[in-house]
């Protein structure tokens, strides 16, 4: 753990200890089990535990995710973030609160990744969102191939890919739901693309 992951860790960690889980559980929409003091939390069709009040991310066999991001992301949206109903709009990440002022790293990290991993390997990506009832994912008609599925509790995100050809290269859109905006901070939601990515890529291998 460095600083750049360990300082915020344990400042919202010592947010999360004192507050009360009732609270985060209606403000996030989540079901918190009062015997065993744990949040029910998916990742991706991952089911978790989240002890209370000590933080944890915890898999069916009792392990973390080794990224220490992806902690500090959910933490982060335990302490300050909420669930509100979508509307049905979907949002491009320009349309966010402040997405302009962070588009270049979001095209970075997120787009051209999401292209380069999936556009090049359309059958395989299209094989995986078929083939993993996890991520209970459904087919849209945009581009040469997209999914809708559930980043996490009710939370949903849109994965467009453009093939490319021998002119144009690979391209990809991602679309988050309109209620992101109430639970994720625009510096936030470039994470979960990050997570998106980097999950979706291991279930391809």
């Amino acid at each position: 753990m460095n600083n750049q992951t360990g300082k915020p860790l344990e400042h919202y960690q010592s947010i999360y200890k004192n507050l009360d889980p009732q609270e985060i559980a209606q403000r996030c929409n989540l079901e918190f089990n009062c015997n065993t003091s744990t949040f029910n939390l998916r990742i991706l069709g991952t089911e978790y535990r989240v002890p209370h009040p000590q933080f944890a991310l915890l898999d069916t066999d009792g392990k973390e995710p080794a990224d220490m991001y992806e902690k500090i992301l959910f933490l982060r949206y335990l302490c300050e973030g909420k669930w509100l109903p979508s509307q049905g709009k979907k949002l491009s990440y320009n349309e966010i609160p402040w997405g302009q002022v962070y588009y270049r790293n979001f095209a970075g990290r997120c787009l051209q990744r999401c292209a380069v991993t999936f556009g090049r390997e359309i059958a395989a990506f299209v094989q995986m969102m078929e083939q993993t009832p996890q991520l209970r994912a459904e087919a849209q008609k945009a581009g040469d191939a997209s999914y809708c599925l559930e980043f996490t509790n009710n939370l949903f995100v849109t994965i467009i890919l453009w093939q490319g050809d021998e002119e144009f290269p690979p391209s990809a859109q991602i679309l988050f739901n309109d209620n992101f905006v109430f639970a994720f901070t625009a510096e936030d939601i470039v994470v979960v693309g990050d997570i998106l990515i980097s999950r979706l890529k291991s279930m391809m291998r």
